[in-house]
């Protein structure tokens, strides 16, 4: 091999980050059973010869156990530590009020970048005053707020919308980007358009339902929603262990999208929001 084809592959993989298997940032892994759940993990991505840079370790807490929550959440902390690839989502439940703001602040003060919460697992309705108060305080701490979005709740998408519009400082991620009620996320064009309303505070993951619509009728439509919430505000998940980190890349990888965009969505855009602080362009 010639010196001037070796140097040419080296800067497509310099220029191109996509084409670096490592470069995929798993943003949604269910640790139901903590570090036995990271290692089961771990092994299917070794079955599979799917790389990982980093993947984001979800727990969801329970209501009225505010004490295993904590619990929870400090064996999750301390994982991170001896799984330096993990970054850890931990979760307080909303209806544990003061309780829930004072241990957000707890592990935001330890490092947790993200919070989980789940309002089909976890039971509570995404308009309670309890679960604003909860998530204008995650935006006063700079912690991101990740939110099961796949419309198993009625009226889950309106909800969430509402919600990250009175929480204009916070962070979102809603997850499975409304699942197959995604064409409601198309109005994020018209919420641009109002003067001072929308403040650019909505991601999704992709999570589950990349998989599902890959190679569907509904491929060219999803892909239209992606482009049209932006593709910048979008980032990839597996949900283990319901599907697999190396489905989610080869689902992602059929879509009608270029190059340069699914590298932004296997692991560009996590790395800014989750590790430079960095914000979203508009589409």
């Amino acid at each position: 091999m010639t010196k001037q084809i070796i140097l040419g592959l080296l800067f497509l993989t310099v220029s191109h980050p996509g084409l670096c298997a490592e470069n995929v940032f798993d943003s949604h892994v269910h640790l139901w059973n903590g570090e036995a759940s990271i290692k089961e993990y771990l092994s299917q991505l070794e079955r599979d010869h799917q790389d990982v840079a980093g993947f984001g370790g979800i727990l969801i807490a329970r209501p009225g156990e505010i004490d295993r929550t904590r619990q929870k959440n400090d064996e999750l902390i301390a994982l991170a530590k001896r799984y330096p690839k993990l970054m850890p989502i931990a979760s307080v439940h909303p209806y544990d009020g003061a309780a829930a703001r004072e241990e957000l602040k707890r592990v935001a003060g330890a490092g947790v970048k993200v919070i989980k919460l789940h309002p089909h697992t976890q039971e509570f309705a995404v308009a309670d005053p309890r679960v604003l108060e909860l998530c204008r305080l995650a935006g006063t701490l700079r912690v991101m707020v990740l939110v099961d979005n796949a419309n198993i709740v009625p009226g889950d998408s309106q909800d969430l919308f509402n919600l990250a519009v009175k929480c204009p400082d916070t962070q979102f991620i809603f997850a499975h980007l409304g699942a197959l009620n995604f064409r409601f996320w198309n109005i994020l064009w018209a919420a641009r358009t109002a003067k001072d309303f929308y403040k650019e505070n909505i991601h999704f993951d992709i999570s589950a339902i990349v998989t599902l619509v890959a190679g569907s009728p509904l491929e060219k439509e999803f892909v239209w929603t992606m482009h049209t919430v932006g593709i910048d505000n979008i980032i990839l998940g597996s949900d283990f262990p319901q599907f697999s980190l190396k489905a989610s890349v080869d689902a992602l990888e059929r879509l009608d999208l270029d190059a340069t965009e699914k590298a932004k969505i296997r692991y560009g855009n996590a790395q800014r929001l989750f590790f430079s602080d960095g914000k979203p362009a508009k589409p």
